[in-house]
């Protein structure tokens, strides 16, 4: 192969997640806090990858997401110059947004991802997760798509594992 392949622009829309959770020592609970907008800037900025617009959308469990916040998400990936676009999503609700998404976003590269444990509690997968969501962003083609443990599914075959705490077909 000779010469590189033209890095794509891409977008992260951060809507919350456990990703973005940190632990409230008051409550002991995991919680957002007011002081970080969210995580993925110092992911994006250890990994020195500076390119990615990152623009929070809100900041909530997925469990408590409903259609009015998906069409949200929705018109944020329509009216956004990028065509590959990147979703921060909690894992609890990850497979109904990517069906929800499925099919309205036209021309465009969409990549859901989360974590199953906080960044801020270290020793969580989602570095690792929206990692392997950067570079499947540039490299899919048109659609909707979860990224999770290191493997890449269509939004129809997004499937959380609570058993076994991973994605699976």
């Amino acid at each position: 192969m000779t010469g590189t392949i033209k890095r794509a622009d891409i977008a992260i829309l951060v809507t919350g997640g456990t990703l973005d959770k940190v632990h409230n020592t008051v409550t002991e609970t995991l919680d957002f806090t007011q002081d970080v907008q969210t995580h993925i800037t110092h992911v994006l900025k250890t990994g020195r990858c500076f390119y990615p617009r990152v623009e929070v959308l809100f900041k909530m469990d997925s469990l408590e997401m409903t259609d009015a916040h998906r069409r949200q998400v929705l018109g944020r990936i329509n009216a956004a110059k990028e065509q590959h676009i990147i979703v921060t999503h909690g894992t609890g609700t990850l497979e109904q947004t990517a069906k929800f998404l499925s099919g309205k976003t036209a021309y465009k590269t969409i990549v859901l991802t989360g974590a199953m444990r906080p960044v801020s509690l270290g020793q969580s997968d989602g570095s690792f997760n929206l990692g392997g969501a950067l570079i499947a962003a540039q490299l899919l083609p048109k659609g909707v798509y979860g990224v999770m443990n290191g493997r890449v599914f269509n939004a129809e075959n997004l499937h959380k594992n609570i058993e076994l705490g991973r994605f699976d077909i």
